[in-house]
């Protein structure tokens, strides 16, 4: 009995990461999408300078950035806040999973876990440091 119960909350929680992971990916591709629609109406028909290279604006360089200029109007915000996204969205399945080992008490995977998320963590935000 317990044996099936614990694969029925391992079944459960599978689901849970498999939907986060979905969600997550159409939430992005929305947004990515709307803000690329957006932003074609406004500049489509502008032509590319190819000849010089410019980096990312700054306003686009941090979470923080990127809010305020959705909040300003830009449509290149809401394109970056849908990449935003799609990188959160893996960083959150592992971090669910680091909550449900804990949970459970299985400490070769709440170790693996952790590893694997302080690397996510790191490359995220080493830049910062």
């Amino acid at each position: 009995m317990a044996k099936s119960r614990r694969s029925k909350s391992e079944h459960r929680f599978e689901k849970f990461l498999g939907n986060l992971l979905r969600i997550g990916v159409i939430i992005a591709t929305a947004l990515v999408l709307i803000g690329g629609i957006l932003y074609l109406i406004r500049h489509g028909t502008e032509a590319p300078n190819y000849q010089f290279f410019r980096g990312e604006l700054p306003e686009f360089r941090s979470p923080s950035g990127v809010m305020t200029s959705i909040a300003s109007g830009r449509r290149r915000g809401i394109i970056q806040l849908g990449l935003l996204v799609l990188i959160a969205t893996p960083v959150i399945r592992v971090a669910c999973s680091l909550l449900a080992y804990v949970q459970q008490r299985d400490f070769t995977y709440i170790i693996m876990t952790s590893i694997v998320l302080l690397g996510l963590l790191y490359s995220l935000i080493g830049g910062y440091i």
